[in-house]
This record gives C-alpha cells, structure tokens and sequence, in this order.
C-alpha cells in the first residue's frame, strides 16, 4: 500500500487528487495540518516498522529531526519513500536521498507541491498529462505561490474559494470526476453562481477586518495584527496592500492556536518571522502555531491598543502626493502635515511645527508617519479647517 500524507489546503489537496487518478484503490491519502503531520509519520512507523513494503510519501508539509532519521533508516533498509516539499524552511532536507525540496524552478517559476508531485508521478509514468489536468496543476501552483494576482488570473483565485466552500471528500470527488471526464478544466453554472457570492462575502469580511486591525512594531518590524478564521490569504495581501506601509500583517487565529503571517514586500522575508516561533512557509506567506511567546508578542500586548484609523476614501482637497500639502490625524487627535518644501524634499509639520527631517519622496514621507504615529489622511473639512488655523497662525 502507498500511503500518502499531505496537507489539507489546496496545494496538498492537489497532491492527494493527483494520487488516487493515478493510484485508485492502492494509495491511502492522509491530509493533515501542519501539527499533525509529525505524530501521523511515527505513527506510520509504529505500525509499519521499517522493511516492510508499503510506500511512504510526504508532500507540502516538512518532517521534525526524529521523523527524518526514520525515513533515512527505513529507506537504507530497503523501504520506499519520497519527501516533495517547495518551502523554504524544508531545504535543509536536501541532504537526503529521499528528499527533494524545490523552491523554483531554472527559469524563476516558483514551484508548488502539486508541481513538484506531478512532475515526480509524470517522470515515472504513473501518470500521463492531459489538457485538464495541466491547467488543474498550474491553477493551484499559481494561488499557491501567488502568481495568479500577477497574472491576473481570477480562475487560480475561484478554485481556491471552491474549495473553502465545499467538504474536503465534495471538493476532491468533483475533482476527481472532473479530471478523469472532461478535457478542459472549468467550473459549471452552479459553482459559478456561489463563487461570485463568496467574492461578495470576501469583500465585506475584509472592509470589517480592515477597520480591527492593530498596528504595532514586533521587534525593528512594523506590523499589522487581526484576529481572523477565514479567508487568511486573501485577507493578509488586501490588508498588506491597504496599509503598505507595514511589514508584515499577522492573522492570529484563536480557535486553531494559529498565526499566518504575509506580506507584500520584497524586502520582507515572513518565514524568517514564522521561524521565531517555530513555524516557517514561504517568503511572503508563512505562519506558527500560537507558542506562549507568541501570544505574549502578538495578543497580551497588543490586546490593549486601540485599532488603527483608515484613510478618509472620498475626499477632493486632501489629497495624497500633494506638493502643498496634505493632512494626518491619529486616534489622539493629533496632527501631522506632509508637504513639499522650496529644494523639493517631502517635510512634515507637526502641530503646526516643523520636524527635523525631510525625504526625497512623498511616500517616504507618508510611511514615516504612518508607521511612527500610526495616523491616517483626514477627512477634507478636517483638512480645509487645518488649513485656515495655519493661515491665521501665519498672519
């Protein structure tokens, strides 16, 4: 029997569809969260023993130390094993025979362990391409590495939200079904109709999360924190792109004792941060389980602070880049008036006061404030008000 243990989100799903259409009846898959994944593999072994001849194989998740001097030994003994994994933080598995942990491929392309698994199932022929099943494969590589927002790829997205919608066993017999009967992958008339009502749903669930979200700096690192227990991905790359003058968004959720961290960034690298707090993923897309330092970090100190303020949306004086000036307000009422100066650098004025310093450009100038004082552009009457205090102050 080939036992195949990956996780249970789109990508590790992808693995498990890939196996039973090329293994039916003879592989037995095992979805697992990240937590589970280490106490399912010693449980294999404390069933199995090493030489027997069942097959072991492990996707998209990573093996502690214990569980990977195991596979070693079991495959010296002459048993069967495969580790396919594309997360940075799995790398150092490499050194294995049984491993291969790819985070590109040669021209750049991030992987993905649906990729990476029908590659590996393609090279051995257990299982032979197809248009559908290509497009299946790339669908999820693209949502999974975030591809499919560069390519605009709306279909990646949908597959993914189809997924969140229906049962694990629905999602993966449609699949299934879909892959073995229809040459071209698509999605009929009723997945069309409650797709685009979670798109909606989507939508609202993150103008409400956008209004709780608490900034904070966690170490040098400027951070956005909310409590959230769906839609983590799509969540954190709004809020990071709402509020880009944030490292990091992290999306705590409390029932699961999860963090997910993401970012926008290129300069930011979240599975260093989830690797604090012995987590890891990707570059840009990464979390932990909720550790007592992480709890302390991220909700006892900041359960206290107050949500940040959003931009004022409609406004038609004050406006962003504006050379002679635009206006910010924290939740202290505080203000602070961005402007550029006679040598064209971006100053900012403080309670009518200038602060020592300047920046070549306006969106420096914006971040500094914005991450310092956690303030927000104003409302225009705010804005025209400020600016008639200014001219008496001047006058």
């Amino acid at each position: 029997m080939i036992h195949l243990y990956t996780h249970n989100d789109l990508d590790g799903l992808g693995c498990g569809i890939l196996a039973k259409l090329a293994f039916g009846e003879e592989i037995e898959v095992h979805y697992n969260s990240v937590a589970r994944l280490n106490p399912q593999v010693e449980r294999f072994f404390d069933k199995q023993g090493a030489g027997e001849k069942d097959v072991l194989w492990i996707t998209d998740l990573t093996v502690n130390e214990s569980n990977s001097k195991k596979i070693d030994q079991f495959v010296k003994a002459g048993g069967k094993a495969q580790f396919l994994d594309h997360h940075k933080t799995a790398l150092h598995l490499n050194e294995y025979s049984w491993a291969k942990v790819l985070v590109s491929y040669d021209d750049g392309k991030l992987t993905s362990a649906t990729t990476l698994f029908y590659d590996y199932l393609l090279e051995n022929e257990f299982i032979k391409s197809s248009e559908s099943l290509n497009e299946f494969v790339e669908l999820i590589r693209q949502y999974d590495t975030w591809d499919w927002e560069k390519n605009d790829n709306i279909k990646a997205k949908q597959l993914n939200d189809l997924f969140s919608l229906l049962s694990l066993d629905d999602f993966e017999t449609r699949m299934i079904d879909r892959l073995k009967n229809e040459e071209t992958f698509s999605f009929n008339e009723f997945e069309q109709q409650i797709l685009k009502m979670e798109e909606d749903k989507i939508n609202r669930y993150i103008r409400k999360k956008n209004r709780e979200l608490v900034q904070t700096f966690i170490g040098d690192q400027c951070a956005g924190v909310v409590h959230a227990e769906m839609y983590h991905s799509e969540l954190g790359n709004e809020l990071g792109k709402e509020n880009s003058h944030l490292d990091y968004i992290a999306i705590l959720n409390m029932g699961g004792k999860k963090v997910s961290f993401r970012t926008i960034h290129d300069h930011i690298d979240v599975s260093e941060v989830a690797g604090r707090f012995g987590g890891g993923g990707h570059v840009k897309a990464s979390g932990c389980t909720m550790t007592d330092q992480a709890f302390e970090l991220f909700v006892k100190e900041v359960f206290p602070l107050e949500s940040s303020k959003l931009d004022a949306p409609k406004n038609q004086h004050n406006l962003k880049n504006n050379p002679s000036g635009c206006l910010y307000e924290n939740v202290k009422k505080e203000k602070w008036f961005i402007k550029q100066n006679d040598n064209k650098n971006w100053v900012i004025e403080h309670e009518h006061k200038l602060l020592p310093i300047s920046f070549p450009s306006f969106i420096e100038a914006e971040q500094f404030v914005k991450r310092q004082y956690t303030a927000a552009l104003t409302r225009d009457d705010q804005y025209i008000e400020y600016i008639k205090n200014n001219k008496k102050n001047h006058s």
